[in-house]
């Protein structure tokens, strides 16, 4: 969605007052205190005793990114793990850049010279000062992984998609409850402030009846060697890994490399974007449980002959370029009245970026929208009493008969709850810190209570309900047909899965 540069301004204005308005008294006692942004904010403490000691197992894209993101003051990283050399060299010396920067830049050389790199996860595994694990492995390889991590004792953070399929996402929780560790999955928008402050407005019902909300990641890897997906085997790695892959699950070094491209080994755009998209969905209509999906997928750029970056009899990619899915979910109302349905839609494309990654909420009452995780812009529906409503009007929260409702305001200064709002999410992040920070914070506390109690906001249960949408929706696309949503499918203890599911395969 394109907006004018006043436009944000007003939407981001907007949304702050909306914010300060339904929670001042909150966020002024977050500024309030000196306590580290995420504990504040959640309402967990600060870590307190040592330092949990973890070993981060997977280095390259994602396993750089939550090296750099980890927080000091809760993890103490022992030991790093990874099959390719040139992804253990990166997390020392990452990509001279504030995303990547490496342990080296983060934490200093005397520190840095004290962390074990071990050329794979059983290495790593046996290391007794391992207390915990963060795992950022190809996706077939989570499940494998995280088991072994979880029976040889560790507790475990594994990034999302939580598994290769449902049957292996039951396995997992299964085994972390036979052992008593910890399983959380890296859906990090559970702890993003942003997103915990929209879904707030959300619930208040200042948005109105909800009945669509529109997701996106649109990237665009048409241009020559724009390809983020396909990545060159370096001699390096190729000399290293030689007759080695098999044992980790992978046919050669190509198919490590490139997992993504692969049914085997990867999940497509669903599993790797979507996920995010329909997490977030998910959050703001309460974590109910999806009724139905159906949609299209199909290789209609890298498949096409003569198009991509390679023609189409070289190129060995598997999953899908563009993918377009409809999910149907219920509405507040849908045990009284099942007409109430929530419609949410899903896109990912790779050849245009023009509106790049995040999810529009609209309400009767008004729009949320979110953007690349950055930042969210609030706009009012028309109202008799307040005119066209739209993207230029400046708003306020008024208490109606039946709560807080939006209404139009005549001035253009933003209100003083706009700034309280503004001042608390001034150190935003995309949620990556505060993850680990709770993931530790609940390891040493030995917390294992549900997320409504204090616990890991996505275990393993929140996270297979995210998987079971996005692996249904690559079913529904691939049997092209309407797939209706089961409960047995959501329960860790019962066998079924939408996988082997006869009214799904059948």
């Amino acid at each position: 969605m394109q907006f004018t540069p006043e436009e944000k301004a007003i939407g981001q204005g907007n949304f702050n007052s909306a914010v300060g308005a339904t929670r001042r008294d909150f966020l002024a006692g977050t500024l309030a205190t000196t306590a580290a942004a995420g504990a504040t904010y959640f309402g967990y403490k600060e870590l307190g005793g040592n330092r949990v000691k973890v070993g981060f197992i997977g280095t390259g894209d994602e396993g750089s990114v939550l090296l750099n993101e980890h927080p000091a003051d809760y993890m103490e990283i022992v030991a790093i793990a990874d099959l390719r050399p040139d992804n253990r060299k990166r997390a020392f010396d990452g990509d001279n850049n504030d995303v990547r920067q490496g342990l080296t830049r983060k934490l200093g050389a005397d520190v840095v010279k004290n962390i074990k790199a071990y050329k794979s996860h059983k290495e790593l595994l046996a290391d007794p000062n391992v207390e915990a694990v963060v795992i950022a492995v190809p996706l077939s390889q989570h499940a494998p992984v995280a088991i072994e991590a979880m029976k040889a004792g560790k507790h475990v953070l594994c990034e999302k998609l939580m598994a290769h399929d449902i049957a292996e996402c039951k396995e997992m929780i299964k085994v972390a409850r036979a052992n008593k560790v910890l399983l959380a999955v890296g859906h990090q928008r559970h702890y993003s402030v942003l997103y915990d402050n929209a879904n707030y407005v959300v619930k208040k019902g200042l948005l109105g009846d909800i009945k669509f909300i529109r997701a996106q990641w649109h990237r665009n890897n048409s241009f020559p060697n724009r390809d983020s997906w396909r990545k060159k085997v370096t001699k390096t790695d190729a000399a290293a890994l030689a007759g080695k892959t098999e044992e980790f699950g992978y046919k050669d070094v190509n198919e490590l490399v490139n997992w993504r491209l692969f049914n085997k080994t990867g999940g497509g755009l669903m599993a790797e974007l979507g996920s995010h998209q329909l997490d977030a969905c998910s959050i703001f209509l309460g974590k109910v449980h999806p009724l139905a999906v159906q949609g299209y997928g199909g290789r209609n750029f890298y498949g096409v002959k003569g198009v991509g970056s390679l023609d189409k009899q070289q190129d060995d990619r598997e999953i899908d370029d563009h993918v377009y899915v409809t999910f149907e979910f219920p509405g507040p109302n849908y045990k009284e009245d099942q007409n109430d349905i929530v419609i949410v839609t899903y896109s990912s494309i790779n050849t245009n970026r023009l509106e790049p990654y995040g999810e529009t909420v609209f309400g009767s009452r008004g729009t949320l929208y979110m953007n690349t995780e950055k930042e969210a812009l609030l706009f009012k529906e028309g109202s008799p009493s307040s005119g066209p409503g739209g993207t230029e009007q400046r708003l306020y929260v008024i208490n109606g008969k039946s709560g807080p409702v939006l209404d139009a305001s005549e001035s253009l200064a933003p209100s003083a709850n706009a700034a309280v709002a503004s001042a608390a999410m001034e150190k935003i992040s995309r949620g990556y810190t505060e993850e680990m920070e709770h993931f530790s914070y609940c390891i040493r506390n030995n917390i294992f209570d549900p997320p409504d109690k204090g616990g890991l906001k996505c275990n393993g249960v929140v996270a297979m309900a995210d998987a079971i949408m996005a692996l249904t929706a690559n079913l529904a696309m691939k049997y092209k047909k309407r797939i209706v949503f089961k409960d047995e499918w959501f329960d860790p203890e019962n066998p079924l899965t939408p996988e082997t599911d006869p009214d799904v395969v059948g």
